[in-house]
C-alpha cells in the first residue's frame, strides 16, 4: 500500500473520519478508512514477549527475561538483540505495534508490576529502553514506551494521585524516558492510568503536550492505557492522539459534538489525526496485511539467545565458601517449590503463552552426570495448582474438553455450539468469539478424566468473573455461584478462591466437570474494576500435605545428598498486575524449610550461609540459563538493578 500524504488525507477526511481514527476499534486494533487507504493497525503487549491478539487459546509466543532481569545484565547490546527478535515476534503474530518497553520506577518493593521495568536508575533504565526500543523499530514496528509517568503501584491505580515536585518529577520519573528517545525515537507514548498532581495523565496538558512535546521536541503517538482514558474534550486538548481500546466510551459522538461546539478546535483534531497517520506511514514498510494471521516462530538461535539472556541476568549474591560452581559428576538434591514450576513471567499483561518452558529441575537434571534426586519442600501456591494438564481426555489426551452452550446447564436440548481441547484450565475469554453465540451470557462446560498417582483428600479450587461449580463422578465438591467474595485474579475482577475436598484413591479414574457462567451470571459487586466482557475461569487441585511432611523428607534427603540446592521465592501469581503485595515475605513455610535444610546441610543456598543466586523471571529459558550458572558454563555477571530492603521499613516509599 502506498504511503500517505498525510496533509492531502486530512483534508479528505470528513469529520466523522477523523473522529472515528482517534479511538481504537476493539482490543487490539485501530479504526481503518478503506477509500483513502487508511488501514486499521494492529498492537500486542510486549513487555516480555509478544502475545498476539488473544489471551484465551491464543497463538504461542517466545517468553523474554522480565524487564527486571534484563535489567540485572546491564548490557545495551544484548538488549538491542532483544529488541530486533522482539520486532521478528511482532511481525510473526501479524502486529505493528509491541505495547512496551515499560519504564516505570520501582519505588516500592512489594510493586505488582515491577518485574515489568529494567531499573530504580533513570539512567540504567533509559539505556535498556533505548537499545530495547531501538532493536524493535529497526524491524519496522514501533515501540510503546510506558507508562508514562509516575505509574508506580497498583493499589487503586486508576484513581491515585502522584505528588511529585518538578525536581523528583524530572530527575527520577522522567529521566528514562526523555533518555530512551534521545537513543530512540519511539513511534509511541502510553499514558499512565494514575493522576501526577491532581490531573490523570491521559488529560494533562503539561506533561503530554508541554514536556513531551514542547521541550522534548517529540513528534509521536500518544495512546491511553487500556480504559485509562477519563475525559472527551480534556482528553484530546491535552494530547491523547488515541483512546484504547474500542469500543470508544468517550469519543465517538461525543467527541463530534465537541468539535461541533467549539470545545475542541478542528485544528486540534487534525493534530491528533496527523500523529495517527504518521504511525500508519512509520510501520507501512511491514505490509501487515489486515487480519493478518498470528504465526509462532521458535528459532533454534532464538532458543539460544532466550538462553543467553536468561543465564546473563543471573546475580551471585554470596559464595564465600566457593560452593560454586556445582560439580556435574557429583549427585544433587533439588529441593523447593520452584524446582519444578517454571517461573518464566510475572502475571497481567506480561503473561503469555510461551512456546515451551524449562524448569530449574530439568535445566539441572539435564547437565548434571550423576543422579538428580526431588524433594517438594513445601507448597509455595497462593491458589491450588492448575488442574488441566493433570487430566486426561477420553481419548487419551493430556487436558480437557471446553463444550460452548448458549443455554443453562439445567435446560434440556442444550445446543453445542463449540468443542474444544485445551490443556491449561485457566482462561479469559475476553477474546473468545463464536458467531453462533446469542450474547456475552453463555455456558461452558469443561470435562476431562483424573488418576490421581497417591491416595489422600485432594482440594480443589474454582475462581471465576462469572459462575462455577466443579463436580466429580457426579458430586457437588465446589460451588462458586452463591455469596461470591471480589479477589485479585483476572485484573481484580474475578472472585477470591472457592474450595472444597474429596478423598480419591491412587489409580482409580475419576470424571471431572466443571460448569462454567460468564460474568453476567455472576452477582459478585464489582465497583471499581472493569470486567473484560465474558469473563475468565480457574479452577485448581492438590495433595492435601502437611508442611511438616514436606519439610521433614526434604530435611531427611539433604541430611544424605553430596550437593543441595534449593528453589524458592515468587510466581505470578505472587507477582502480577492488578494489585500490589502486602509484604516482603517469601510463601508460607519456605524460610522455615531452608532453614532446616541447612541445618543438616549447609552446601546450599542461602542469605547467612553457603552460596546464594538469584534469578527472576527468565523465560522460556529459565531453568537452563540458571543451571549454566550453578554448573559454571556461565560466570554469573548480573547485577542487581534494584534495592533490596532488609525491612519494608527500611524501603524509602514506606
Amino acid at each position: 500500500m502506498p504511503r500517505l500524504d498525510v496533509e492531502k488525507t486530512i483534508e479528505e477526511l470528513s469529520l466523522g473520519e477523523k473522529v472515528a481514527l482517534t479511538a481504537g476499534i476493539d482490543f487490539w486494533h485501530t479504526a481503518s478508512v478503506p477509500r483513502l487507504n487508511i488501514p486499521t493497525l494492529r498492537m500486542s503487549d510486549g513487555p516480555n514477549g509478544v502475545r498476539g491478539t488473544r489471551f484465551f487459546n491464543g497463538v504461542p509466543a517466545a517468553c523474554f527475561p522480565c524487564a527486571t532481569a534484563l535489567g540485572a545484565t546491564w548490557d545495551t547490546e544484548l538488549l538491542h538483540e532483544i529488541g530486533q527478535l522482539m520486532g521478528e515476534e511482532s511481525i510473526a503474530k501479524g502486529s505493528h505495534i509491541i505495547l512496551g518497553p515499560t519504564i516505570n520506577t520501582q519505588r516500592s518493593p512489594l510493586g505488582g508490576r515491577g518485574f515489568e521495568s529494567f531499573a530504580e536508575d533513570g539512567m540504567l533504565s533509559g539505556l535498556l529502553a533505548g537499545y530495547i526500543s531501538k532493536g524493535i523499530q529497526e524491524k519496522g514496528v514501533a515501540a510503546t514506551l510506558k507508562h508514562f509517568v509516575c505509574n508506580d503501584q497498583e493499589h487503586q491505580r486508576m484513581a491515585v494521585d502522584s505528588i511529585v515536585t518538578q525536581r523528583a518529577l524530572r530527575e527520577i520519573y522522567l529521566l528514562p524516558f526523555q533518555l530512551a528517545m534521545r537513543i530512540c525515537r519511539t513511534a509511541c507514548v502510553m499514558t499512565a492510568y494514575n493522576k501526577v498532581n491532581g490531573t490523570h495523565v491521559s488529560q494533562n496538558k503539561e506533561i503530554i503536550t508541554d514536556i513531551l512535546r514542547k521541550e522534548w521536541g517529540w513528534d509521536g503517538l500518544v495512546m491511553s492505557d487500556w480504559f485509562g482514558t477519563y475525559s472527551t474534550s480534556d482528553a484530546i486538548n491535552a494530547g491523547l492522539d488515541l483512546e484504547m481500546p474500542g469500543k470508544t466510551r468517550w469519543r465517538g459522538t461525543a467527541l463530534a459534538h465537541a468539535v461541533s461546539s467549539n470545545e475542541v478546535a478542528e485544528f486540534v483534531m487534525d493534530e491528533r489525526v496527523r500523529n495517527v497517520l504518521n504511525l500508519v506511514n512509520f510501520v507501512d514498510d511491514l505490509n501487515i496485511p489486515e487480519n493478518a494471521p498470528e504465526k509462532a516462530l521458535n528459532r533454534p538461535q532464538d532458543q539460544a539467545l532466550l538462553r543467553r539472556a536468561a543465564a546473563e541476568s543471573v546475580v551471585l549474591m554470596k559464595n564465600e565458601e566457593n560452593i560454586l560452581p556445582l560439580k556435574k559428576e557429583k549427585s544433587i538434591l533439588v529441593i523447593g517449590p520452584n524446582s519444578k514450576v517454571a517461573a518464566y513471567c510475572g502475571g497481567g499483561s506480561a503473561s503469555l503463552d510461551a512456546y515451551y518452558t524449562v524448569t530449574p529441575f530439568e535445566g539441572v537434571s539435564a547437565q548434571s552426570k550423576g543422579e538428580v534426586r526431588f524433594s517438594q519442600g513445601v507448597y509455595s501456591h497462593k491458589d491450588l495448582p492448575l488442574l488441566g494438564p493433570l487430566l486426561k481426555t477420553a481419548d487419551g489426551k493430556t487436558g480437557f474438553s471446553f463444550k460452548v452452550y448458549n443455554e443453562h446447564p439445567s435446560e434440556s436440548n442444550r445446543e453445542l455450539i463449540e468443542e474444544l481441547h485445551l490443556v491449561s484450565s485457566s482462561g479469559f475469554l475476553m477474546d473468545y468469539v463464536n458467531p453462533k453465540i446469542k450474547s456475552i451470557t453463555y455456558y461452558v462446560d469443561m470435562e476431562g478424566l483424573f488418576t490421581p498417582e497417591e491416595d489422600g483428600i485432594y482440594d480443589f479450587g474454582v475462581t471465576v468473573v462469572g459462575t462455577g461449580q466443579l463436580f466429580i463422578d457426579g458430586e457437588l465438591v465446589v460451588d462458586n455461584t452463591k455469596n461470591q467474595r471480589q479477589g485479585s485474579a483476572f485484573f481484580g475482577t474475578a472472585t477470591v478462591e472457592e474450595k472444597g475436598s474429596k478423598e480419591l484413591k491412587a489409580g482409580q479414574t475419576y470424571k471431572v466437570l466443571f460448569q462454567f457462567g460468564t460474568a453476567p451470571t455472576s452477582d459478585l459487586d464489582t465497583r471499581g474494576v472493569v470486567i473484560f466482557g465474558p469473563g475468565g475461569f480457574r479452577f485448581g487441585a492438590s495433595r492435601r500435605v502437611g508442611q511438616e511432611e514436606l519439610i521433614s523428607n526434604a530435611v531427611k534427603l539433604a541430611s544424605e545428598a553430596e550437593q543441595v540446592v534449593i528453589f524458592a521465592g515468587l510466581t505470578s501469581e505472587w507477582e502480577t498486575e492488578g494489585y500490589d503485595r502486602d509484604h516482603m515475605d517469601l510463601p508460607p513455610g519456605s524460610d522455615e524449610m531452608i532453614s532446616r535444610v541447612l541445618d543438616v546441610n549447609p552446601n546450599a543456598s542461602w542469605s547467612s550461609r553457603a552460596a546464594l543466586l538469584h534469578a527472576w523471571f527468565g523465560g522460556n529459558e529459565c531453568g537452563n540459563g540458571i543451571a549454566d550458572v550453578l554448573y559454571g558454563d556461565v560466570n554469573p555477571s548480573g547485577k542487581l538493578p534494584i534495592t533490596f530492603p532488609v525491612r519494608l521499613q527500611d524501603n524509602p516509599s514506606y
